[in-house]
């Protein structure tokens, strides 16, 4: 996660700029009240679990048929083989 997700999940009016990715190049703009560096990184690192705990997510999102292909297949033969079809990619990605 960037340090600007970082810095606006901590303050949602903070106002910077970050120089080249860097940490400590964070310039505070209009009175915003600057974030020790360590709150930043533990942020930062808080933003990347959770990502990393949803790839599940993504990951079934890319294989699921499109919402027509399910709502096709849901019209011709039924909400049980929907559900089959479904379970497949849920089984291959289960969460956690």
């Amino acid at each position: 996660m960037s340090i600007g997700d970082a810095i606006k999940k901590i303050n949602p009016n903070a106002e910077f700029m970050v120089s080249a990715k860097d940490i400590n190049q964070i310039v505070w703009l209009n009175g915003t009240t600057p974030i020790v560096k360590a709150d930043i990184e533990a942020k930062m690192a808080e933003l990347q679990t959770e990502y990393d705990a949803k790839q599940y997510q993504r990951d079934r999102a890319a294989e699921y048929p499109s919402v027509k292909d399910q709502l096709d297949k849901i019209y011709h033969e039924g909400i049980d083989e929907w559900k089959k079809l479904i379970k497949v990619t849920k089984d291959k990605y289960p969460k956690g």
